[in-house]
């Protein structure tokens, strides 16, 4: 086993920044953003529109889209700073933040974004463990019948991804895991279609379009605004890359300049989840109307064909094995590069260890890697562990990345890269826009809080 002081760069041509070169492409940027949108959120979204109803609804996940794609774009334009072409790079969102905002926007920036990182890890366990037990349940369905008990924890299922996690957290940085972003985004493409498939086919086998203009009735109105603000946590949720933004296109080759590929991808990828989102959601809330499930394919709407079943929750498994790394990721190497800079000398932190097995290439290691991202997997697996609630959970992320991280940031390392003056017209538009994006998140905070709170007291 080969000893070495940093970690090996392959030979071959340099970046600008002294880094090695860049590779990564549109279609390998399609594919990281594919893989980050495309979660979990996707599942609960009939049951959003179902809480929201038929006008609200759509108009909602149109709206998140229309917000996300804005949002992305003006990323796109800080990843270099003062020129968005050829300034300096910023190697992550934090990295923007400090050169446009300064350093107490920093801290609070970094400690929003890593814990919502943190926390879409743990919505990832909780949602691995949720399909792998309804493969379970739908087996037992199929041979006991439709009213049989069936009944599965989720603890198990937590432990065993958690375990997959160990291993898949030994992949170096986002550089290196563009083959798990494409399986991914195969997955996630893959469920999502059966997902849409399967409420399309119900619909027919209804004869009818069900759900109404309202939505699911409540016993009172307070119930009702609770269940609609959790809806748009949940669907906020669902859109989450633009904490990533900065990340994934620091892997883009230049030329052409990186921002013009990000934007060009960032289109791609919204308007392909969106009609997947649409068709979930829409087809979801028709097939089911007021009975539309927490979770389209584990909360058993659809019981046969059982296969199909079991086939789309693999997918959303081998989906999250990806997804989790991608979310992952970005707090790893933050950690890492502190610890280097903090512990030069530490063989701990610093030592590189080449392990090689027969007929494989050789895999580098070292010991802070493997002691910090397995306590981090372990971490976000227990806390899954004590708060198994899936929609509540995903809503409560959802509120609370949405406005500081995806909008507020944003606008205002926009507002200082562009030079954009008080009182202008394009001022004033963000502004506002910025405003509606905050009540958004409000509303959306507390319906999923009194949801989780909820959950946890019965």
């Amino acid at each position: 086993m080969a000893v070495q002081q940093s970690c090996p760069v392959a030979n071959g041509s340099w970046d600008d920044d002294g880094r090695p070169k860049r590779t990564g492409t549109l279609w390998s940027c399609v594919a990281h953003i594919i893989t980050a949108v495309i979660g979990s959120g996707v599942l609960s979204l009939a049951w959003s529109t179902s809480q929201l109803g038929w006008i609200a609804g759509p108009v909602s996940l149109l709206w998140f889209a229309i917000v996300t794609y804005i949002s992305a774009f003006l990323l796109a334009d800080c990843y270099r700073s003062p020129d968005p072409i050829t300034g300096t790079r910023n190697y992550t969102y934090m990295d923007a933040v400090r050169v446009n905002l300064g350093r107490t926007h920093t801290w609070f920036c970094g400690l929003l974004q890593y814990l919502s990182l943190y926390g879409t890890g743990v919505a990832y366990v909780i949602t691995t463990a949720t399909s792998m037990r309804a493969i379970q349940k739908s087996n037992c369905y199929h041979k006991e019948g439709h009213q049989a008990s069936c009944a599965y924890g989720d603890n198990l299922y937590m432990l065993l991804f958690g375990l997959v996690q160990i291993i898949m957290s030994q992949i170096p940085d986002f550089h290196n895991m563009k083959w798990l972003s494409v399986v991914a985004a195969i997955m996630s493409f893959s469920y999502s279609f059966i997902g849409f498939a399967l409420g399309f086919a119900k619909v027919i086998e209804n004869g009818k379009i069900m759900g109404s203009i309202t939505g699911v009735p409540a016993a009172n109105v307070a119930d009702k605004l609770w269940l609609a603000f959790q809806a748009l946590g949940d669907i906020a949720f669902a859109y989450p890359y633009s904490i990533i933004v900065i990340e994934i296109q620091d892997t883009l080759k230049s030329p052409p300049p990186e921002n013009q590929t990000m934007k060009k991808a960032s289109v791609t990828a919204i308007f392909v989840t969106t009609f997947f989102y649409l068709c979930c959601g829409c087809f979801g809330y028709a097939a089911f109307g007021n009975d539309t499930p927490g979770n389209l394919l584990t909360g058993f709407g659809f019981y046969e064909p059982y296969w199909l079943i079991d086939f789309a929750n693999a997918c959303i498994v081998l989906h999250l094995v990806g997804g989790y790394q991608i979310y992952c990721q970005p707090v790893f190497a933050f950690v890492e590069r502190w610890a280097m800079k903090k512990y030069p000398n530490s063989s701990f932190v610093n030592n590189f260890y080449t392990f090689k097995l027969p007929l494989l290439p050789g895999f580098q290691w070292n010991l802070l890697r493997l002691c910090f991202r397995t306590a981090y997997v372990i971490s976000t697996t227990a806390l899954a562990m004590l708060f198994p609630y899936f929609n509540q959970v995903l809503g409560l992320l959802g509120a609370l990345n949405f406005w500081p991280l995806a909008i507020y940031f944003p606008v205002e390392m926009y507002f200082v890269q562009k030079k954009i003056g008080a009182w202008t017209r394009q001022w004033i538009v963000l502004r506002i826009f910025s405003f509606v994006c905050f009540l958004v998140t409000v509303v959306g905070f507390i319906g999923s809080l009194e949801g989780l709170i909820s959950a946890k007291l019965s």
